[in-house]
């Protein structure tokens, strides 16, 4: 192993009896992980290269480093890796996808004597016109070196630029669906591995769920059939650390920007768990929103005011959003 990778990895501070991308389920709160920075080492690293040895996708490597190159990041430039993330706010079991996040989430079961862990990936999904569907389905089959058959909407593209799509294509460096296919309850969607990986954090699939072929391969084994799978739709995530109120949002999927049911959920998720009654920084949860950068961040506290002030927060915040939704 190169030495450039072994500096990363003690910057991550990650245990070795936990391999990237595995963390223990929090006893408290739903925050796992933590950022961390790395320094390139060597002038043919891309920040896509980085991403991939980091367990992130491309837009959460991008987005957490604006001001990087992404061809040419530059020997001694400092990168920022997001490994922090907010679970999902639903039940923590079997497979999760938040296509808003272009994130897995996989919660093993467990034995009595192991601790209860989750393991994340970043993925592609479907791009604008084949979306990712969204609800709760199963595993139906795994499938290793699998042959793909190209849809009916590839066969007529390919027609319309007056070629003819194969039949069928082998399995081989060819095969889209890489080496490893996790077949679900939706007809015609998968979770699948990619002989195009720099599509991993992106919209660029026609619907199916694309992972790094090694993160695949990891979990292949480990799925059986009839495991739980929940794709979820959830750009605004409110996480806790140490009674720290945390906001992540995403941008959201074919909308300008979050709606107002979104932010009301939100505001409500906080005032559930505020139970020492701090008054939040709404301003600052609306500035949060209209950034949307996918980065974590702490949500401030403002002064006491008057109960007519507290209120007059709260609306501008939401006549702000409806502005932005008009």
């Amino acid at each position: 192993m190169s030495s450039a990778v072994l500096a990363e990895q003690n910057l991550a501070g990650q245990n070795e009896e936990w391999p990237k991308g595995h963390y223990p389920l929090p006893d408290e709160g739903n925050v796992i992980g933590k950022a961390y920075t790395v320094t390139v080492k060597d002038d043919e690293d891309t920040l896509i290269d980085i991403a991939r040895r980091h367990n992130l996708g491309y837009l959460e490597i991008v987005r957490a480093n604006p001001d990087v190159s992404i061809w040419v990041p530059g020997v001694g430039t400092e990168v920022t890796i997001p490994e922090r993330f907010i679970l999902p706010n639903v039940e923590r079991t079997g497979v999760v996808i938040n296509i808003a996040e272009l994130r897995l989430y996989y919660y093993p079961d467990v034995s009595n004597d192991e601790s209860p862990r989750v393991e994340t990936y970043p993925i592609g999904i479907g791009r604008e016109g084949f979306d990712t569907p969204l609800g709760v389905t199963k595993t139906t089959m795994n499938i290793k070196n699998p042959a793909w058959y190209p849809p009916e909407s590839v066969q007529r593209e390919a027609e319309e630029r007056g070629e003819k799509a194969p039949s069928v294509v082998p399995p081989g460096p060819d095969n889209p669906l890489g080496d490893h296919a996790i077949i679900l309850g939706f007809d015609g969607y998968l979770i699948h591995g990619t002989n195009q990986p720099d599509g991993i954090g992106m919209r660029a699939s026609r619907g199916c769920i694309r992972m790094l072929p090694n993160d695949i391969e990891s979990i292949f084994d480990r799925i059986p059939a009839g495991t739980q799978v929940n794709i979820i739709n959830q750009p605004i995530k409110i996480g806790w650390d140490n009674g720290q109120p945390l906001v992540q949002a995403f941008p959201p999927l074919g909308e300008e920007d979050h709606t107002m049911t979104a932010l009301s959920d939100a505001i409500t998720r906080l005032e559930q768990r505020n139970a020492d009654g701090v008054r939040f920084d709404y301003e600052q949860l609306s500035d949060l929103l209209a950034s949307s950068n996918g980065l974590i961040e702490s949500l401030n506290p403002k002064p006491e005011p008057s109960n007519k002030e507290e209120d007059d927060d709260i609306n501008s915040v939401y006549e702000e959003l409806a502005l932005h939704a008009s």
